[in-house]
C-alpha cells in the first residue's frame, strides 16, 4: 500500500491549482456544489410556482421545460453548454462556468417538481383561508403556503443537493480540475497507488454528503420542535 503518495499530494487534492484561477480539487468541487445548489434552488422555485400557475400557457411552458431537462442526461447537458456556447454567444465559455450553468439548469428541473409536489400536497383549505382573510394569491403563496411547504420539502431538497454534490465529479470530462480530475492527474503521474488515491476521494465525497444529510436531520428536528410549540 502506498499511502505516502496520497499524503504527498493531499494539498493538490484539496486546493488544485486550478488553471483558470486559484482553486482546484476538493475546494473547486465545493464551490461548484454551492453555486449549483444556490442557483438551482431559486430557478427551481420560480419554475415550480409557474408549474402550478392558473395561467394555462405559463403552466404548459413550465411543464415542457421540466420534462425536457429531466429527459436529458446531465453529462449531455454539460457537453451542450460547453460546445454550444461558442455558437450561441459568439465566444467560448470557460469550463467552470459551462459546468456550473449545466448543474444549475439540470437540478432546477428536479427542484421545480419538488416545489410543485410540496405546494399541491398542502390542504386546499390553507389557500382558501388565506384568500378569505383578504390576501391576494401572491401574498397567500408568499406568507402562508410557501413557508409551510418549504419545511416539508427539506428532505427532498437535501437528497437532490447531495446528488448534485456527487454529480460535480462529471465536470472533469470538460477539463474542470475538480476533485476527481485532480485525483486522476495524480494517478496518471504516479501510476503506483490508484486504490489509495481513489479511496481517499471516495471518503472526501462521503464526508461532504454525510455532513449535508446530518445538517438536514438537525434542521428537521428543530423545525418539528418549533411546530410542536406553535400548536
Amino acid at each position: 500500500m502506498r499511502w505516502d503518495v496520497v499524503v504527498n499530494n493531499f494539498d493538490y487534492l484539496l486546493w488544485g491549482p486550478f488553471p483558470q484561477g486559484p482553486l482546484g480539487g476538493l475546494a473547486l468541487s465545493i464551490v461548484l456544489a454551492i453555486g449549483g445548489i444556490f442557483g438551482a434552488f431559486w430557478l427551481g422555485l420560480v419554475v415550480g410556482l409557474l408549474r402550478i400557475s392558473r395561467n394555462r400557457l405559463v403552466r404548459w411552458a413550465a411543464m415542457v421545460y421540466i420534462e425536457i431537462i429531466r429527459g436529458i442526461p446531465i453529462l449531455m447537458m454539460i457537453f451542450w453548454f460547453y460546445f454550444l456556447a461558442p455558437v450561441i454567444l459568439g465566444r467560448s465559455l470557460p469550463e467552470f462556468w459551462s459546468a456550473l450553468v449545466a448543474f444549475i439548469i439540470f437540478t432546477s428541473a428536479y427542484i421545480a417538481e419538488i416545489v410543485r409536489a410540496g405546494v399541491t400536497a398542502l390542504p386546499k383549505g390553507q389557500t382558501e383561508a388565506a384568500r378569505g382573510s383578504g390576501l391576494t394569491h401572491l401574498q397567500a403563496m408568499r406568507y402562508v403556503i410557501l413557508p409551510q411547504a418549504l419545511r416539508n420539502m427539506i428532505p427532498s431538497f437535501v437528497n437532490q443537493f447531495v446528488s448534485l454534490t456527487k454529480d460535480t465529479s462529471l465536470a472533469y470530462i470538460i477539463g474542470v480540475l475538480e476533485l476527481t480530475r485532480a485525483a486522476t492527474q495524480i494517478n496518471n503521474r504516479t501510476l503506483i497507488a490508484p486504490t489509495e488515491i481513489f479511496a481517499t476521494i471516495a471518503v472526501m465525497y462521503f464526508v461532504i454528503c454525510y455532513a449535508l444529510t446530518s445538517a438536514s436531520r438537525r434542521l428537521e428536528k428543530q423545525l418539528s420542535r418549533y411546530q410542536a410549540r406553535g400548536r
